[in-house]
């Protein structure tokens, strides 16, 4: 695994396709449990977690990874930020927070021009 790791470092693509299928069931293991501490209702599989993590885990440039503990770390961490993610984007579904709806809203969107041409409240 650290031959790999060392040949995605060194701009490598196919080694990438070469490491998921040695880490997919440890990754697997590692979404299990960190779903396990996961509030009731959680809907997200961990094999979902795990594409996802691996999405971003190897979308990162110029990641050293030194060996495979700290792969795997880098990895679970990724996890938990996904769940944070999810979590925060749920909180605000749920309490009907859309200040951040409205704050990105294009200028021109909340305020259309009045027929005299103005636009503003």
């Amino acid at each position: 695994m650290t031959r790999i790791l060392e040949a995605i470092q060194a701009g490598q693509s196919q080694a990438a396709e070469e490491l998921l299928p040695l880490v997919y069931e440890e990754l697997r293991r590692l979404a299990a449990a960190r779903l396990a501490q996961e509030r009731p209702g959680q809907t997200l599989q961990p094999t979902a977690l795990v594409h996802e993590a691996w999405l971003r885990v190897s979308a990162q440039t110029g990641a050293r990874w030194q060996n495979r503990e700290q792969f795997y770390a880098v990895a679970a961490e990724t996890m938990r930020r996904i769940l944070v993610d999810r979590a925060r984007a749920d909180s605000r579904a749920n309490t009907g927070d859309t200040l951040n709806a409205w704050t990105w809203m294009p200028w021109s969107r909340r305020f259309p021009a009045t027929t005299s041409g103005t636009r503003g409240p």
